[in-house]
């Protein structure tokens, strides 16, 4: 009888340090399994700026004031400096018509283009867009953009590339998921933020992706921006220029007449 009750006396502390055991794994595995889901956001159009209607839009961002454009397809790629209020097209060069121009990215004061599938990337002067070098790389090339070190590219697939941006050697690869599963179609890439952030090929929404965990943050939905009713097949979103120095995101998409400056947040 005294050995039961001595093992009933103990049986509250053995309940309590059961208790504390799993408050701790539990705690654990939260911080190991992310609970927030991906935020849901939309978008408001601030101005319609007009877009050339034949530029197949590949690549694009917004440097010291200017919109630069990269556009795509055999014999008709360009790589083109535009006058962002009105978009007049100030310069463009004409890409050779064995190259299909692609993703573009300014760093330092190098202007970086991928090419699709002629593992080339060409680097020009910011200032005359003339060409300085041509690196080779590895895979196909869709978007670039950068974090202030390294290249990062897509190449359709749900993996993105960071690239050393002096010889283009890989030095890192992330996979992007969405509760788990991969994201394909990756496509045209810009760093906001803190963010890498990725149109989807034939998706009318764009992807926030941590450059660290690959995981994605939140989508952006931009259905009805530009009708699909208005559109060839191909005309699809495809464009994310983000201005710094005003805080202004552009969006636009190929052969689209338009091009859309938005304010994104929470729906």
């Amino acid at each position: 009888y005294a050995n039961n009750m001595s093992n009933v006396r103990r049986m509250p502390a053995t309940i309590g340090a059961l208790v504390v055991t799993v408050i701790i794994v539990l705690s654990a595995w939260a911080q190991l399994t992310p609970n927030d889901k991906p935020e849901a956001w939309t978008f408001e159009i601030v101005a319609t700026i007009p877009h050339d209607p034949d530029a197949f839009t590949q690549g694009l961002l917004v440097h010291d004031g200017l919109l630069f454009e990269s556009t795509g397809k055999y014999g008709e790629s360009t790589l083109r400096q535009v006058e962002l209020a009105t978009g007049r097209v100030e310069k463009m060069i004409s890409l050779s018509n064995y190259y299909f121009g692609e993703g573009i990215t300014i760093l330092g004061e190098r202007l970086y283009q991928l090419t699709w599938r002629s593992n080339l990337t060409f680097i020009y002067d910011v200032d005359t867009l003339n060409r300085e070098e041509t690196l080779r790389n590895e895979g196909e090339g869709w978007g670039l953009t950068h974090d202030g070190t390294h290249l990062i590219v897509s190449d359709g697939s749900a993996s993105i590339r960071f690239h050393d941006p002096g010889t283009f050697d890989v030095v890192k690869r992330l996979d992007v998921t969405d509760d788990g599963r991969p994201v394909n179609s990756l496509n045209e890439l810009e760093y906001i933020d803190g963010e890498i952030w990725a149109n989807l090929w034939h998706q009318n929404r764009i992807a926030r992706i941590s450059p660290e965990t690959g995981s994605v943050l939140g989508w952006i939905d931009l259905s009805g921006l530009y009708p699909p009713s208005r559109r060839a097949s191909q005309d699809v979103l495809n464009g994310i220029a983000y201005d710094a120095d005003s805080d202004r995101l552009f969006v636009t998409g190929k052969n689209w007449p338009w091009l859309y400056e938005i304010k994104v947040g929470p729906r």
